[in-house]
């Protein structure tokens, strides 16, 4: 037992019984400062550290998820691919006339009774002899047809042709393009029509076109629905991709997004 100077008898049993109970309560205290509080500290950093995480780690899933549809084609029915050069050539359907067509019109041993016009946006012409006659919708030789019946009321067995000089055509005879292109436009359908050939037509895709989740809208004249399939311009021009290339119809609608970044 420690001596403590000065202190002898009961005085020193007194001190000793003393610092006993002082150390004991010192004991049951909890500590206010020291290496339980420091050691409790990391634990609530570490729980928000994990917190942040887990938010950083669903932002970036997001962003991914969201270049990845940027990035990504489009999903849809799919067209066969189409050779650039037909395997062999032939007409396509009928030439239908359309507003703002330039037209001939000839009569055989009977010139005054001809004409060089074109179609007005109400889709009729007018010439010698014959007004306000409906152009849009037909066929030349069907109009043709038409001039004919109307001249017999004035010449015996009148031959007539119709040229057409200037070609606009009907939107059922188009192909329109729009969208992220260098010059959005509409064009007269050709036989044997591809999609190249109407991209080489507009000038290609623009600087931020998604080539790749354009859309071409097809209207079926049988069923009478409308039917959307992806296509892939920038595989296409940008990659060469040859199996992208696809066949056209008669009044075909091309539509091309802007890219999101």
């Amino acid at each position: 037992m420690m001596k403590v100077a000065g202190l002898d008898g009961p005085d020193r049993g007194h001190y000793v019984g003393r610092r006993k109970s002082q150390t004991k309560e010192s004991i049951a205290m909890p500590f206010h400062s020291g290496p339980a509080q420091n050691a409790a500290r990391p634990v609530g950093q570490r729980g928000r550290a994990r917190g942040r995480l887990a938010r950083l780690g669903l932002g970036t899933a997001c962003l991914s998820l969201l270049l990845t549809g940027c990035a990504g084609g489009a999903h849809g029915p799919q067209l066969p691919p189409a050779s650039f050069v037909a395997l062999q050539e032939g007409p396509g359907e009928e030439y239908v006339i359309g507003p703002l067509d330039e037209l001939t019109i000839f009569v055989w041993r009977n010139p005054e009774l001809g004409a060089s016009v074109q179609v007005r946006p109400d889709g009729r012409i007018t010439t010698p002899l014959i007004t306000d006659m409906p152009a849009v919708g037909k066929t030349p030789s069907m109009l043709a047809e038409d001039i004919k019946l109307q001249l017999s009321q004035y010449i015996q067995e009148p031959i007539v042709s119709v040229i057409v000089n200037k070609f606009a055509g009907t939107f059922s005879q188009q192909v329109r393009i729009v969208g992220a292109t260098e010059k959005p436009a509409s064009i007269p359908y050709r036989a044997n029509m591809t999609l190249l050939d109407a991209m080489i037509a507009v000038g290609g895709l623009s600087e931020y076109a998604a080539g790749n989740r354009a859309r071409l809208v097809r209207f079926d004249k049988t069923t009478g629905k409308q039917t959307e399939y992806a296509v892939r311009i920038g595989d296409l021009l940008r990659k060469g991709d040859t199996k992208a290339n696809v066949m056209l119809m008669p009044g075909d609608v091309i539509i091309i997004p802007e890219s999101t970044f």
